[in-house]
């Protein structure tokens, strides 16, 4: 890599990668310094960082989408850079990649004892995680990837609420939630590399802010049915219909003819969640839907979902989705509501 006086931003991609998140974050990072001048006086001014897109080899190839890149290097050229971003490298939610990016693996290791500061975005974090970086700390990933962290990867925190997180910047790693949480990480590079000021111009550009209410509104519950357990995957499929019903936990269990222990070990097992929490998250994945589509008050919603007392539905819905309800109303009715009659 050509030496210069600019910071070098590395942008790792691989064909698991989003075209979105790469190009996002290449468009973004490369404009800082020369575009906002453009746009207010006509005149570009000089591009502030030295962004450079990598890969395992320089041969052209095609990511997600069959979107063309074509790396400026391979990784095994590239002795130093400023920041390394892992750009996100998808897998399915339930799939480990151990054994898949030895070569990345071990340049990212190589490149963090040298200095760079190592971040990723969504499931970019997996690939850290594989190279033991986020062991013994917190880290950010897609939310819907929290099942597979805990798993592989337990000495790893995973925040499934964190858009970005810097809880182990000390250590030279910073890590990013789900897809579009490149723009957070790429404001928080700027401002780290430029300075505030550039951050907030860039921002202007491209209308870029921030997720300010993290990733619990957006995040989902896993509702896939357990199929090496037929005992608790039947107790998924009764609960998935009658998630108002009185003591749902106590009817599930006796449904399974197990003890109330047994069966409670089983269902974590099965599904990694408490029984009890399960219904919760499930009653609230429901109650999410009729604000986002249905004009009931907010009692009559809690009633419902299975909830006689408003205020514990209040309190559960702010605890698990991140905000109250009529909050989380406004932020999603807009957006279910777009091309209605």
């Amino acid at each position: 890599m050509v030496e210069n006086s600019k910071p070098v931003v590395a942008l790792l991609a691989a064909p698991e990668t989003s075209p979105s998140v790469l190009y996002g974050l290449y468009d973004v990072l490369y404009s800082v310094g020369a575009v906002y001048p453009d746009m207010t006086c006509g005149e570009p001014g000089p591009e502030a960082l030295d962004v450079r897109i990598v890969a395992a080899e320089a041969a052209p190839f095609h990511c997600l989408g069959s979107v063309a890149v074509e790396p400026h290097a391979a990784i095994g050229t590239i002795e130093r850079a400023d920041v390394v971003v892992v750009c996100d490298m998808y897998t399915p939610i339930h799939q480990p990649i151990s054994g898949k990016y030895p070569r990345e693996i071990a340049w990212l290791r190589r490149m963090h004892a040298g200095g760079a500061l190592i971040a990723s975005v969504c499931s970019g974090s997996l690939v850290l995680a594989e190279a033991g970086l986020l062991d013994g700390h917190e880290a950010a990933a897609h939310w819907a990837y929290g099942d597979l962290f805990r798993r592989c990867y337990p000495a790893v925190t995973m925040r499934e609420d964190s858009i970005l997180c810097l809880s182990a910047e000390s250590a030279g790693i910073v890590t990013a939630g789900g897809v579009t949480a490149w723009h957070d990480l790429a404001l928080y590079l700027i401002a780290r590399l430029c300075g505030r000021q550039q951050a907030v111009l860039t921002s202007k550009v491209f209308l870029l802010s921030g997720h300010e209410d993290g990733q619990l509104p957006f995040k989902a519950m896993n509702r896939r049915i357990d199929t090496s357990d037929a005992v608790i995957g039947e107790c998924q499929s009764w609960i998935a219909e009658n998630y108002r019903a009185d003591n749902p936990v106590r009817r599930m269990a006796e449904r399974s003819g197990l003890n109330p222990r047994t069966f409670a070990r089983r269902f974590r097992a099965a599904t990694g969640y408490q029984p009890i929490d399960y219904v919760q998250a499930l009653r609230i994945e429901e109650a999410k839907q009729m604000l986002e589509t249905e004009d009931l008050g907010l009692d009559e919603i809690a009633g419902e979902v299975g909830y006689g007392d408003p205020a514990s539905f209040r309190r559960l819905f702010k605890r698990r989705a991140g905000l109250t309800p009529a909050a989380y109303r406004r932020k999603f009715r807009g957006i279910a509501m777009i091309g209605a009659a």
